[in-house]
């Protein structure tokens, strides 16, 4: 842990900074030099917090978003988001976006970023949000926190649409998944010829038919390739979650209430999960361990926080009520 972190001026703007964590060599050995992760604070969160947020982005994804951190700072928390290694700040020259083949890998930059809020704000307890597949790599990180006795309170978790099992029919999974871990083991960089619909992408895009600004350059509109050892690290990673996890915190999951799988765009294609299967979410959230709260909230999309105003204000609804009742009652 560095003991003076050094924040410039972020892509966001003035309300937010951030600061890079080296982190050695790429373990997976792609060019592009040592692997980074990227700490960004926002500075308009409250002069006195009584709690602290870390927000972690999904596949194809990278913290974008200034809604959730203005509605932190306004509850009093000290808000701070996680690029992780070679997604969006963090990405490099050189490197495969996202691409990881095992999601322990993670571990380092999730421990440093919480142990930087700690060091600046040694009193308060820590909310990890995650989104995606954000919301299955944290849940994996705090079950082996947890067995490493930690010192640094982290008091609850929120995961947004998070990926807890592969998509498909049962037989379809059967068989894939195997495959999936042959060719990952071997040929991990190589491309699946997976189809990247754009729909998604389309739905919350402030340039077609969303409300959000971001570079497509760090979550393109099709999202990024898919490749096989990193989809073998999912199913690694789901195998484990599906043994059941004591993840030691509390726990708030939202989702939305339906799924659909569409080639073009459309009003009912801008009210659903395109992504997940939300039936997935809903089946497995128990293994997270602890307390727990799934919530489904109506015409949400992957990604309750990026919905039409009304699906998402329902969410933050939830989550200010969830906060309330599990996080501000706790002692720290």
């Amino acid at each position: 842990m560095q003991n003076q972190l050094e924040f410039t001026s972020d892509i966001l703007g003035d309300a937010f900074v951030a600061h890079t964590f080296d982190l050695g060599p790429d373990p997976d050995r792609e060019p592009g030099g040592n692997v980074v992760a990227t700490l960004v604070k926002h500075t308009a969160s409250s002069d006195d917090p009584h709690h602290a947020v870390l927000w972690v982005h999904g596949f194809s994804d990278y913290f974008f978003n200034p809604e959730i951190a203005e509605f932190f700072a306004d509850r009093g928390y000290a808000f701070y988001a996680l690029d992780l290694r070679k997604s969006g700040r963090s990405l490099r020259d050189g490197q495969s976006p996202h691409y990881a083949t095992d999601f322990a890998v993670y571990d380092k930059e999730l421990d440093l970023a919480v142990d930087a809020i700690a060091a600046e704000h040694p009193t308060l307890g820590i909310v990890v949000a995650a989104h995606s597949t954000g919301g299955l790599i944290t849940p994996l990180w705090l079950d082996r926190r947890r067995r490493r006795t930690c010192t640094v309170p982290i008091v609850g978790q929120v995961l947004d649409s998070p990926w807890f099992d592969m998509q498909g029919p049962r037989m379809l999974r059967a068989i894939g998944v195997p495959f999936i871990k042959m060719i990952g083991g071997m040929a991990g960089t190589r491309v699946a010829p997976a189809e990247q619909s754009s729909v998604h992408g389309l739905t919350v895009h402030a340039g077609h038919h969303g409300e959000f600004d971001y570079d497509v350059a760090l979550k393109p509109i099709n999202g990024f390739p898919l490749r096989f050892g990193w989809l073998r690290a999912v199913t690694v990673a789901h195998s484990k979650l599906h043994r059941g996890l004591d993840t030691g915190v509390p726990s708030l999951v939202l989702r939305s209430t339906r799924s659909l799988s569409v080639k073009e765009y459309s009003t009912e294609a801008s009210r659903a999960d395109l992504v997940l299967d939300t039936e997935q979410i809903a089946k497995w959230a128990g293994a997270l361990g602890n307390r727990l709260a799934v919530v489904p909230i109506a015409d949400a999309r992957h990604g309750v926080f990026v919905s039409e105003r009304a699906a998402r204000e329902i969410a933050y609804d939830e989550l200010d009520a969830w906060l309330s009742r599990e996080i501000e009652c706790q002692p720290i």
